[in-house]
This record gives C-alpha cells, structure tokens and sequence, in this order.
C-alpha cells in the first residue's frame, strides 16, 4: 500500500472516531438537559395552579362537610321540636294517672250521699277522699305552704290583712291563713294569702 494512502487511511479513521465521540458527548450532554428540566423546579404559575387546585380539594370538602352537618343539626332540631310538642301536650299524663282514683272515690261519695243518713260517715268518706288527695299531690311535688304562727315571708306569702296582735309575740306573724298556697318541687306556684297581727 502506497503510504499516502495509508497515511489518508488513517487520518479518515481518526475523524471517524472523533466525530464519533462528539456525537456521544452531544448525546450526554442532551440527557443532563432533559433531566434538569424534569427535576427543575416548578414556575411560579405552576405552583400557584397547584395551591389552587389543592384549595379548591379542601373547599369542596369543607362545603361537603357543612351540608351534611346543617342536614344533621336541621333534623335535630325538628326532631326536639316534636318532642317538645308532645311534652307539652302529654306531661300532665302522669299527674292526670294519679288523681284519677281521687276522682273515682269521689263517684262513689256523691252516689253514697244521695242515699246515705248517717252524715258523720259521710263527713269521715269525705275527709278520706281529700287525704288521699293531698297524697297523689304530694307525690306529684306538689306540697302546701307552712302558714300556722309562722313569721310573714314575702316569697311564700301574701299578706292580704293586718290587723292588730292579740299578743305581743304575734306581732309580724301570720294569725290566719284565707287560701292555702303550694310550692311544686320547691318553686311556689300560689303563695299563701294570710292574714297578719301588727
């Protein structure tokens, strides 16, 4: 072989390989590129698209959340309202049960004194009936009001006379009692109306 060509041989081979290894560089050189960019970090616009859409996430959960609690606090309150409503129509159910054996015995009595001659009997039926009365009252927190020489008491009583004290230790006392007052479950719900000595 004739050495100038040889020698061309040689420099066309080196090119090959230059050219070869610029090549693979610019391929390495566009990887890096391409990476960066998939790890560069998000513009400005992307990340406030991000917070918005992570907003909006949150919102319609907390709107969803709201309704279903409205709906809830809505059902209840109807719900409590009903109840109330049939406490109020129905709460005297319980008082009503108690005194209506009073009521009974009653019947009785006024059948018995249309044909009855002995008036002590009907005096003692009488006296029975108005007993078991104030039971069921009682029972139902219904008591009356201490009136007999106690001192007048403005909570629990109403001084509707003042007349002068037979003696001087019944000066500010109740002397007489015109109307029975009570307290239900310690709350007066008449108050007594007395007479008092000055």
């Amino acid at each position: 072989m004739d050495p100038k060509e040889k020698k061309a041989q040689e420099e066309e081979t080196e090119m090959k390989v230059d050219s070869a290894q610029e090549s693979t560089e610019e391929v390495q050189a566009e990887q890096p590129a391409e990476e960066a960019e998939a790890q560069a970090p998000l513009t400005r616009e992307e990340e406030l698209e991000k917070t918005l859409e992570e907003a909006q996430a949150t919102i319609e959960e907390q709107k969803d959340k709201y309704l279903r609690l409205s709906a809830e606090f809505d059902n209840y309150r109807k719900r409590t309202m009903k109840e109330k409503a049939e406490l109020i129509l129905n709460g005297g159910e319980k008082t009503i049960n108690s005194i209506l054996p009073v009521v009974d015995d009653f019947e009785r009595a006024v059948k018995t004194m249309e044909t009855a001659t002995d008036v002590n009997a009907v005096k003692e039926g009488i006296e029975l009936i108005y007993n078991k009365f104030i039971a069921a009252l009682a029972q139902n927190g219904v008591k009356a009001i201490e009136t007999e020489a106690q001192p007048l008491n403005t909570d629990y009583h109403e001084a509707i006379a003042v007349i002068p004290a037979p003696t001087e230790e019944q000066k500010g006392k109740i002397l007489d009692c015109v109307q029975t007052g009570y307290t239900l479950n310690e709350k007066v719900i008449r108050h007594a109306k007395v007479v008092v000595g000055e």
